[in-house]
């Protein structure tokens, strides 16, 4: 069979999640507070963690689920009746993405991809929001994935899993599509082979119900898709039939959406689990209705090389194909036969994907800090030299940076970052500690530099690194440490930004108490290079010198309207002669100001109090002009504000309150927050004691 002509009508997921995104706030925008609570799920007035949603195809299991585990049947899921729907649902549009010049020679454009299969927690309990620690895995190096599957399920929870929306708003923000999971799992952990044959099951018109109600939950929740895994044993050629017509209904129906489906390598036609570790006739037909596949662990050269020219035989690219690589256990001492996948000569053979990359940060000791993972991840995705323009092969890990071209966002203004990694053990606000406890929330996440970190010298090279003991906004810095020698240049993102005769840069930064003073200057490239690997040439706008000891934060801004043209690049050039510590808060770069209209209709939709505390579930209306996020405070009696969480969207739940002394009633307030950090007025609510 070949494959479906490409689809060049479809929409784009950026149009699709923006139209599920108001579907999904005309379903739920109350009209009053009774209302609300009917919205979000709390008719009784309690409020109750909201957790990332799983479910069975149909049928439950026999006897009582597990402690804090709740069965439940994706055929009976309604949107409309669904009481986390708000707090679970992406807000941001997958953006578009685009390849810079490679920063090495070794790096390819076009040919191998990266897909990644992570357990972000388990599949019950998983909180819809992120939680109250800093020590969470905070996947950041997006630039080198193209597909992200939200991994999990057991027999004992749920089979189905819809991703959490702080982690598809952060992929989305970078480019990368986040597909749900369904997963069979094998009889000897619990699979039953009537979920295969409920998950098929067709209605009385012969359709594949079940097929309709994954697009529905994909639409409802704004993610991309499903990696679909069957791996139940016992099935027979029928049964494989009725897969194969499964997986066509449901790509069918998810293409008009702007959907997309992953087959794992397990089930043959025949409907029996055979892991081919291979594209063969075995599995050729159900690869042709699915957009790509992923290649189990057991393939070798000579498997790959036949996969690769078997899809090209059906008219697909041979970078359909994910090729296994397995890192749960031993992350960058797996031993790989790298050369099979993408050969140091020659193009590559497949694409690749990796199953559990967050070994990154389970590999470390409990009391493992926010600094320890990040070094830990960039190892893992950059290399030992930890600089993707001096790509190493020592140990023999190829880390992603020395074959895959990395992918960048930053194409329009407004620009701007303030180097938020999406977790930390503070928060702040224009540099002021709002909250000392510790966070973590995907979608808070800054577009982040897409490649660490390159470092341009003829002198001693410092550090660059991410730093969580200060920040300007958020829970994190980008800190540059060492003793100078020489101008670096650190090299931070790859753009696309028109200039106008208004654009300004804004840079805010400070040294440290250890450093010397140090000279700032901007880099701006209006070109790329000719070839990958050969150096950008930036111009540099001189931005200050900070003096030493560390004075403070400061904001240089910065007026480009001597260049013209489109910058293709941004950094900074330090120069100094001695100890530097050197932290840059916030970057920016706009031609306009904005300042985002403020929420409207802030209630509070449940309450529940225990010896834990009062835990209360907030709404409000969507914002005009879709800000980036929103962020709520408790207002204390002294009228200082703490700051409690954020969310993409519209709604937010908040555990443990406590009454402060003298206090009648709690006050809280949310603002909108837009893409350079400016803030609405405040909509306020009170809840009173």
């Amino acid at each position: 069979m070949n494959r479906p002509q490409p689809r060049p009508a479809a929409p784009t997921r950026r149009t699709v999640v923006l139209a599920g995104a108001g579907t999904a706030a005309a379903l739920l925008a109350p009209a009053s507070a009774g209302s609300a609570a009917a919205a979000t799920g709390d008719r009784a007035g309690g409020a109750r963690q909201p957790y990332a949603s799983y479910w069975f195809p149909d049928s439950l299991p026999a006897g009582d689920p597990g402690d804090g585990v709740t069965w439940r049947s994706l055929m009976a899921w309604r949107p409309e009746s669904d009481p986390d729907l708000a707090f679970n649902t992406s807000a941001v549009p997958l953006a578009e993405r685009f390849t810079p010049v490679p920063v090495n020679t070794t790096a390819r454009t076009g040919q191998a991809r990266i897909t990644s299969l992570v357990a972000f927690g388990n599949t019950a309990g998983n909180p819809s929001q992120g939680s109250a620690t800093a020590d969470t895995y905070a996947l950041n190096h997006w630039a080198y994935i193209d597909e992200l599957v939200f991994w999990g399920g057991s027999a004992g929870e749920g089979l189905i899993l819809a991703p959490n929306a702080p982690v598809v708003d952060a992929a989305h923000r970078n480019g990368v599509p986040v597909l749900g999971t369904v997963f069979l799992p094998p009889v000897h952990h619990g699979g039953d082979l009537r979920w295969t044959r409920d998950l098929v099951q067709r209605d009385g018109a012969g359709r594949f119900p079940l097929a309709a109600k994954l697009v529905a939950a994909a639409l409802a929740y704004g993610f991309d898709g499903w990696f679909i895994n069957a791996e139940t044993e016992g099935g027979d050629a029928a049964l494989g039939a009725e897969m194969l017509a499964f997986v066509t209904d449901l790509r069918a129906r998810g293409e008009a959406a702007g959907l997309r489906v992953t087959w794992y390598d397990a089930m043959t036609v025949r409907g029996e689990v055979g892991w081919q570790g291979a594209l063969n006739a075995q599995n050729t037909a159900l690869f042709e209705q699915a957009d790509s596949m992923f290649v189990d662990f057991r393939w070798t050269p000579a498997t790959l090389a036949a996969s690769g020219r078997a899809a090209e035989a059906v008219g697909r690219s041979r970078y359909d194909l994910w090729a296994g690589v397995d890192v749960e256990s031993t992350g960058w001492n797996r031993s790989v036969d790298w050369d099979a996948i993408i050969p140091a000569e020659g193009p590559h053979t497949v694409s690749y994907g990796f199953y559990r990359p967050e070994w990154t940060l389970n590999h470390l000791p409990d009391d493992r800090t926010p600094g320890q993972f990040h070094a830990a991840d960039q190892r893992f995705w950059t290399g030992q030299s930890l600089d993707p323009a001096r790509p190493d092969r020592a140990g023999g890990w190829r880390a992603p940076a020395t074959a895959v071209a990395d992918r960048s966002t930053v194409d329009r203004l407004p620009f701007a970052t303030t180097f938020n990694t999406g977790h930390g053990l503070r928060w702040y606000e224009d540099g002021r500690v709002s909250s000392d406890s510790e966070w973590n929330h995907l979608g808070l996440q800054d577009r982040l530099p897409g490649r660490r970190w390159v470092v341009r010298t003829e002198g001693r090279a410092p550090s660059v690194a991410f730093d969580f003991t200060d920040a300007w906004r958020g829970g994190s810095s980008l800190l540059v440490d060492g003793d100078l020698d020489a101008p670096a240049t650190v090299e931070l993102y790859g753009t696309r930004l028109p200039l106008t005769r208004r654009t300004v840069v804004e840079l805010t930064h400070r040294t440290d108490a250890q450093s010397g003073p140090v000279t700032v200057e901007l880099a701006v490239a209006l070109h790329e290079p000719d070839r990958p690997g050969d150096p950008i040439a930036y111009t540099c706008v001189p931005a200050g010198e900070l003096r030493a000891g560390g004075t403070g934060w400061t904001t240089s801004t910065l007026r480009l309207n001597s260049l013209s043209g489109t910058v293709r690049a941004l950094g900074v050039r330090l120069t100094a002669a001695g100890p530097v510590r050197w932290r840059l808060g916030a970057l920016a770069v706009r031609d306009t100001v904005r300042t985002p209209s403020a929420p409207a209709g802030l209630r509070i939709t449940g309450a529940s109090s225990g010896a834990g505390g009062t835990d209360l579930r907030f709404g409000w209306h969507r914002a005009p002009a879709a800000p980036r996020h929103y962020e709520l405070h408790r207002v204390l009696p002294d009228g200082t504000r703490r700051f409690l969480g954020g969310t993409c969207g519209t709604a937010f739940f908040v555990p443990g309150l406590r009454r402060e002394p003298g206090e009648k009633s709690a006050r809280f307030q949310v603002r909108a927050v837009g893409e350079l950090y400016s803030t609405s007025g405040a909509a306020s609510v009170a809840h009173r004691w």
